[in-house]
């Protein structure tokens, strides 16, 4: 087939050498190691754009069709679309792992086999009578069902305008019967409109029309069922249900694969773990969490009840700076999933107290007959510790290409966002997915594989690593940039010279308090401030 034939069927690029069109074979150097790969037509959801490539990766490792990471996908996008398109074309092994990515992801609306498109009907009738015949037949034998869906980004079509599509695909021969309930084969038309134009956008994708048969969708029936709204325990730091369910996906959960959460809380990512197959496990520093909930019907366990999923192995009260684990135990963990306390909703805290820390107190053994109902003191825990810790938890008890996935928070200037992310020699960053929590800040997804063994030399290598990245943080903190006002604690009684109220008030986050001049007041104190600068501004 000529290259402008090949243009015609929608890349923006170049397909790779020996792509005979949508659905043939590769004749690369890799063909060797798959036969079959094929190109299919992928239609995202059009949200949570950066985690939509890295979430169909993960699931093509999972179900066997890149070994450890090694390998990426190839993506190719239609003829004059922008990367946030929803529409991509993607290079699978089969059309069985296809098939398995498209019903178990959450961002993939469907995953089609292309059999023709074009700007207008007559060059979508064109590209559809030169899909090979070999390849249509199978699927309009008169002893199966179909049923065709009209689908539109951009724009919405009317039930009529929806018929007479269905009516202008008169030329493909199909015999069997029309089944809109259970068909056997699905087929879809689906049109793109110059989305943002008339809104005065920029134009993410220009009018096409594919037409294609189904080869796997998402259940989006799930989120539904999850959502947090109707789940029996919740905090304010639980994680939203489609954002579990990504965070399990990047983790590769599946049955017999066990999933441990250090950070647990109320259990919703541990929930979304379980949904699909795998053993969980969890830690939280507070008892009350974890023991006691909100009653013997309504704590993190009645979560698992009330989706009938196998319950954690175990929950323990546990501080990730000082974890529990015997120092010989090694590799037990396939995934680690979770949400460090950044200071957002809540602040971490870790075992010490000021007295403690402040060495005024030596170090104790809580005896014997109170360690039943013994609380340890907390004290403040800073986000480059905790992520250190996270760090040489993951990986010491993370098996080998196992993954580490959670959220650090990030500086947004001048739009671009801080790819200083925490890095280990034990791991391998291979996917950071951004979300946006305001237009100062937002948080990234990092997604890490374990490629080396721990031990003792990389440990210390590890720590050379956190210096280095805590020297930079401190820097973060001196320039009074969003690090400062929102991530780390602070005292009030530093100003109590100023202020001899706040002599009386316990240390607070500073999202409690407004800065200026690098000295800390309380709101009310500075609405005052505010009126009698007007005031003056008034009576002249």
């Amino acid at each position: 087939m000529a290259s402008g034939a090949i243009n015609k069927l929608g890349f923006s690029q170049e397909p790779p050498a020996g792509v005979l069109g949508l659905g043939l074979t590769l004749n690369s150097e890799r063909q060797g190691q798959r036969d079959s790969e094929m190109w299919y037509l992928c239609v995202f959801y059009h949200r949570l754009l950066d985690y939509r490539k890295p979430e169909v990766e993960a699931l093509a490792e999972l179900f066997g069709g890149y070994e450890g990471g090694i390998e990426k996908l190839e993506w190719k996008l239609p003829l004059h679309h922008h990367p946030d398109s929803p529409f991509h074309f993607v290079n699978l092994p089969s059309e069985l792992i296809a098939r398995n990515i498209a019903n178990r992801s959450i961002l993939v609306k469907g995953i089609y086999e292309l059999w023709g498109e074009g700007s207008n009907f007559e060059e979508l009738e064109e590209s559809v009578r030169s899909f090979p015949d070999e390849r249509k037949l199978p699927f309009l034998t008169s002893d199966s069902t179909f049923k065709i869906t009209v689908d539109s980004f951009g724009k919405v079509m009317s039930f009529q305008e929806q018929n007479d599509w269905i009516k202008g695909l008169s030329f493909i021969p199909f015999k069997g019967r029309v089944n809109l309930r259970n068909p056997d084969h699905k087929f879809w038309l689906m049109e793109t409109d110059d989305y943002g134009s008339n809104n005065g956008l920029p134009p993410i994708v220009q009018k096409r029309i594919f037409f294609g048969r189904e080869i796997g969708g998402a259940d989006r029936k799930l989120l539904p069922t999850y959502q947090l709204k109707s789940r029996n325990y919740i905090g304010p730091t639980a994680m939203d249900a489609e954002m579990a369910f990504l965070m399990a996906n990047q983790a590769l959960a599946m049955p017999g694969k066990l999933v441990y959460d250090p950070f647990v809380g109320t259990g919703s990512i541990l929930v979304a773990a379980a949904h699909f197959g795998a053993m969980t496990m969890g830690a939280d520093i507070d008892i009350r969490v974890v023991r006691d909930g909100r009653g013997p019907d309504c704590n993190v366990w009645s979560n698992f009840r009330q989706y009938e999923l196998p319950m954690p192995i175990s929950l323990l009260r546990a501080d990730n700076n000082l974890p529990p684990w015997r120092s010989n135990l090694k590799e037990i963990f396939d995934a680690i999933i979770c949400d460090p306390p950044y200071g957002v909703r809540a602040g971490g805290r870790k075992s010490g107290g000021r007295k403690l820390l402040k060495g005024a107190v030596s170090p104790y053994t809580v005896p014997d007959d109170k360690r039943t109902d013994h609380i340890p003191s907390t004290a403040p825990y800073s986000l480059v510790e905790c992520v250190h810790d996270l760090l040489d938890l993951a990986a010491r008890m993370i098996v080998m290409g196992g993954r580490l996935v959670f959220f650090y928070p990030v500086l947004r200037e001048d739009n671009s966002v801080d790819t200083d992310f925490p890095k280990h020699p034990c791991f391998k960053l291979v996917a950071a997915c951004e979300q946006m929590l305001s237009y100062r800040y937002s948080r990234v997804l990092l997604t890490m594989v374990k490629i080396a063994p721990y031990t003792e030399e990389i440990a210390e290598s590890a720590k050379l690593k956190h210096l280095e990245f805590k020297e930079n943080h401190l820097k973060w903190l001196e320039e009074g940039n969003l690090h400062s006002a929102v991530f780390s604690p602070v005292n009030p009684q530093s100003d109590a010279a100023n202020d001899s109220k706040f002599n009386k008030e316990k240390p607070k986050y500073r999202g409690k308090y407004v800065f200026q001049n690098g000295k800390s007041i309380s709101n009310v104190a500075q609405n005052l401030v505010i009126k009698c600068q007007l005031a003056a501004l008034i009576n002249g």
